[in-house]
């Protein structure tokens, strides 16, 4: 079984990109399960509407997760408790509209548990995220509560994500990181079983600061004349993970970085 997990989306370049061609990309890679980081999608690039999860449910993801911008477009609180593919980070301080884990049933009758976390470091405050998913882990078991569980960590430093792959190892199916719109090279398989990345990179613009006009981000850089960060607009790339799942011990068979796209090449 095979699980396409896309990195933040990114303003409107990111969102159209997979609207055109999420579909195509989950017969040819014959995926099974989509899960898509969205906290970025709305035209401004920050935060998502419920117009945006409609559109991307309609081709082809099964569950969206969010992070420190999931409510910067204000009427999402009201459509989070109504729509339960919908996560938010599980360890934001209560009482918090939405959910952040969900079990979701496939069309071959198997469990996948999606856990939604975010970091402690540089972040938004939030409950510590290590006591979070001690809890968690505590009353939710691999095989037993879900055949698969997949891990978004929506976190600000490698180390933190790190540690958080390696708290999850032999628990969890992937555990993937989000956040710094950056991808890692680093796609494995943990000691026990699970797979891993540190970052899955951003669907979006790569001509950019992560997904923002560079021209306009540089200026602010420079504290010379700029306006607030505004999406850059160009081509985009997909960027995340691919695992290969083993359905009887709910780890992972293979793990593979995944792009789809023409700006994170090597030449000219």
């Amino acid at each position: 079984m095979k699980i396409l997990f896309l990195g933040d989306v990114v303003g409107i370049s990111g969102s159209s990109k997979i609207l055109n061609n999420l579909k195509s990309e989950i017969e040819k890679k014959k995926i099974d399960f989509v899960i898509i980081n969205g906290e970025n999608s709305a035209e401004a690039g920050v935060g998502l509407t419920e117009q945006n999860c409609k559109d991307f449910f309609n081709c082809g993801v099964n569950v969206i997760t969010t992070g420190n911008h999931v409510w910067d477009q204000k009427a999402i609180m009201n459509y989070i408790d109504k729509e339960n593919r919908l996560l938010r980070p599980y360890n934001l301080f209560e009482p918090s509209p939405g959910k952040g884990f969900g079990v979701y049933k496939t069309s071959n009758n198997k469990n996948i548990g999606v856990l939604n976390l975010m970091g402690n470091v540089h972040m938004k405050k939030c409950e510590d995220v290590f006591e979070t998913a001690k809890k968690f882990l505590t009353n939710n078991v691999l095989g037993e509560d879900y055949d698969l569980l997949i891990v978004d960590f929506h976190a600000e430093i490698t180390s933190e994500k790190n540690a958080i792959g390696h708290y999850f190892d032999g628990k969890a199916t992937l555990v993937v990181g989000t956040h710094t719109h950056i991808p890692t090279s680093d796609a494995r398989i943990l000691k026990n079983g699970t797979a891993y990345q540190t970052d899955a990179g951003m669907c979006g613009d790569y001509d950019s600061v992560i997904g923002m006009n560079k021209e306009n981000s540089i200026n602010k850089f420079l504290k010379e004349n700029s306006t607030k960060h505004y999406p850059a607009l160009g081509e985009a790339t997909l960027s995340g993970v691919i695992v290969d799942c083993d359905l009887k011990t709910g780890l992972s068979k293979h793990v593979e970085s995944y792009i789809f796209g023409d700006q994170l090449k090597n030449t000219l």
